[in-house]
């Protein structure tokens, strides 16, 4: 007798699910019944594929860090303006679950603890936005569109500190695009 519907990408199905938990209920609601409930599947299936529920959010955690999008930030270098290309890249980490893990890691000592291991430093998916942010920063000083003495590392880390500002209160509406433009502006000069 079938014990329920065969699961295909059980992992990405979890994960997917436990965004979703994560942004609609926040660290306190995402737990595993939450995830496999939200993806419609038996607990075990999660405790199946995962060692324990802080192993599981350690992958959900770095899944979502490679799903920062490095590559289109990397290709609008020497196109538009800075300032847009900016803009638009801090806006969509800051849109997407980036901001609903970060209360995550704080909330929970495994978690941050086994991040630890891949992290040493600050909170993951910050982290890599300001590695990809500075990466960006770079490129754009060795095509002359800032400054060249610029410190792009200080540049990168302030400007995911500002925005992360503008988009902590996971109640209030998003900040409007004059705004997150307006901190660009401000941090890198222009």
């Amino acid at each position: 007798m079938p014990t329920g519907v065969a699961l295909r990408a059980v992992r990405a199905q979890l994960f997917d699910a436990a965004e979703r938990v994560l942004l609609r209920d926040g660290p306190s609601g995402l737990t595993s019944r939450a995830v496999t409930t939200e993806a419609d599947c038996a607990k075990g299936v999660l405790h199946r594929h995962f060692d324990d529920f802080d192993g599981f959010l350690a992958e959900f955690v770095l899944d979502r860090i490679d799903k920062l999008d490095e590559k289109g930030l990397r290709e609008a270098v020497g196109t538009g303006t800075v300032v847009d290309n900016l803009t638009a890249a801090l806006t969509a980490v800051f849109e997407s679950v980036a901001v609903a893990i970060v209360p995550l890691v704080i909330f929970r000592d495994e978690l941050r603890a086994r991040l630890r291991r891949e992290w040493p430093a600050g909170v993951p998916v910050l982290t890599q936005a300001a590695v990809m942010i500075g990466g960006y920063l770079e490129e754009e000083r060795g095509q002359g569109r800032i400054a060249e003495d610029a410190d792009v590392e200080t540049l990168a880390a302030t400007l995911i500190g500002a925005t992360h500002l503008l988009f902590a209160d996971r109640t209030a509406p998003a900040p409007e695009t004059a705004q997150v433009r307006k901190v660009v502006e401000t941090v890198i000069g222009a």
